[in-house]
């Protein structure tokens, strides 16, 4: 009767435990904030000091911070719950997984780190980031010999994630989640492109990102952490506008002094209605007279670019073109793209850049050397972009 008796207790002991570690462990907050730290590079200084500044706020009841974070300083990748420290000299959060000499430019680790994160820390909304080099929507390479390609390039195995193969992962996650990823950053060079945008415009309904270089220290994680704590519970919209106002304070005399910045949110749910006006653009654009199609070139070449010539400000093309009278249909386009691009927030500097880029070859080389792969995005598909540059007398 005793052993009995005894078995009894310890079932239901064991019982409540596990029913008690099943609940903490499917406790569901706000947001789960899914950071694809790629250090793997000559950045990895500025990921130690992007970590440093999530610690100072920490994950808390209201808000998860996940990162999958690879570094020079070591041979493996590790999968850390940021904690709040006050040691500002060492990072100090759980490493709650290392996964081994993970390959931080591949899609396929990208989605494993997603799947992961929304099974080990769920949440009623999620922000994934990607922490890197960016390029855009094509490969280039970059002064000095190093070699940028698209976006989370991997020095250590070469590798690199592809815009097709970005979107494609966005893809998988929205289906795990069963809805769109309410937010997706790029703390990375030059991705607010209309063309990186429509890869994972079905899968994610908020977009945050630079047309333009973003300077080493990326994003002022402390800042924004701190305020979005005050109202965790708001939309990816809103979390998005709180990300570019403190990203154009940070480098507007504040905790990374002065700098030349563009910062922009994309509503992505309206993307097919902007894709839509471009593709009717098109066709109006292709019926010019060659004299008319010469103006539109020259005006082109005077477009607000970043970095690259080939990236352009599309409203600054747009408006240009407009004031020529060459297009006289004005208000469709101007509607689909402010419902589109919903925050823009630039430097002084920048007042022509309205908030994303699309590509426009100011030479045939540049057509005819991406033309290929540019056929077969999906805004190129949806738009048929490609048959007004290939329209375009470039030279």
């Amino acid at each position: 009767m005793k052993n009995y008796h005894t078995i009894k207790i310890y079932l239901l002991i064991t019982f409540l435990f596990l029913s008690f570690s099943n609940a903490a462990k499917e406790e569901v907050k706000d947001w789960t904030f899914l950071i694809f730290l790629n250090a793997n590079n000559n950045l990895d200084y500025f990921g130690d000091i992007n970590l440093k500044q999530m610690e100072e706020i920490g994950s808390n009841k209201n808000i998860n911070i996940v990162v999958q974070w690879g570094s020079m300083s070591r041979k493996t990748v590790k999968r850390m719950l940021i904690k709040k420290s006050t040691n500002p000299n060492q990072i100090t959060s759980p490493v709650v997984q290392d996964i081994g000499a993970a390959d931080m430019g591949d899609a396929k680790e990208l989605v494993k780190f997603m799947k992961w994160g929304h099974e080990k820390y769920p949440a009623k909304k999620y922000f994934v980031s990607v922490w890197n080099h960016g390029n855009g929507w094509y490969k280039k390479a970059g002064s000095g010999g190093v070699q940028i390609n698209d976006i989370s390039y991997d020095d250590k195995t070469g590798n690199k994630i592809t815009t097709e193969q970005l979107g494609l992962a966005l893809g998988e996650f929205s289906k795990t989640i069963g809805r769109k990823v309410d937010l997706f950053g790029s703390d990375a060079c030059l991705m607010s492109m209309v063309e990186v945008a429509s890869e994972m415009s079905d899968s994610v309904a908020y977009f945050a990102g630079s047309q333009e270089v973003e300077p080493g220290y990326g994003w002022p994680y402390n800042n924004f952490l701190k305020e979005w704590n005050k109202n965790p519970a708001m939309e990816g919209d809103k979390v998005g506008e709180l990300l570019a106002t403190e990203y154009l304070k940070a480098y507007s005399g504040g905790i990374y002094g002065n700098g030349k910045v563009t910062f922009s949110i994309l509503n992505l749910n309206f993307l097919p209605q902007f894709e839509n006006s471009v593709k009717s653009l098109v066709g109006d654009l292709k019926t010019l007279p060659l004299s008319d199609l010469r103006q539109v070139s020259n005006l082109a070449k005077q477009t607000q670019y970043f970095t690259y010539s080939d990236y352009k400000d599309f409203a600054h093309f747009l408006n240009a073109v407009q004031s020529e009278k060459i297009l006289s249909e004005k208000a469709a386009m101007t509607e689909a793209f402010n419902s589109l691009v919903i925050v823009n927030r630039v430097s002084d500097t920048y007042k022509d850049a309205h908030g994303i880029s699309i590509w426009l070859p100011d030479s045939e080389w540049q057509l005819n050397n991406h033309s290929k792969r540019y056929e077969k995005l999906k805004f190129n598909e949806r738009t048929n972009w490609l048959d007004f540059l290939a329209s375009l007398p470039l030279n």
